[in-house]
């Protein structure tokens, strides 16, 4: 996938959420669905949507299925955000960071 795939997934709050719940380590679909006002279908939807960017893995184990962050992609972005902020080797100022 490619970053315009990674950006689109990690614009959606819910989606955001989902990846640092996964901070602290793999979790079930069910133990992710529990943090959520929504049916287990509409998180099942984003969990794929992270999937397919590439943003966690998933790994079956019996009926469950765990999912997990994939640090690399996510090291990816910063890499590509930290240079894109570089101007002539000095960091850019784009000025106070609004609050959401």
């Amino acid at each position: 996938m490619g970053l315009q795939d990674t950006l689109r997934a990690l614009a959606d709050p819910t989606r955001r959420e989902i990846l640092n719940l996964l901070k602290s380590g793999r979790m079930s679909a069910g133990e992710i669905a529990e943090h959520f006002p929504v049916s287990g279908a509409s998180v099942s939807r984003h969990l794929s949507v992270l999937k397919e960017a590439d943003l966690i893995w998933d790994q079956r184990e019996g009926k469950y299925i765990f999912y997990e962050l994939n640090v690399s992609v996510l090291e990816e972005i910063m890499l590509w955000l930290s240079d894109l902020m570089e101007e002539n080797g000095r960091v850019m100022d784009f000025g106070p960071v609004k609050e959401e």
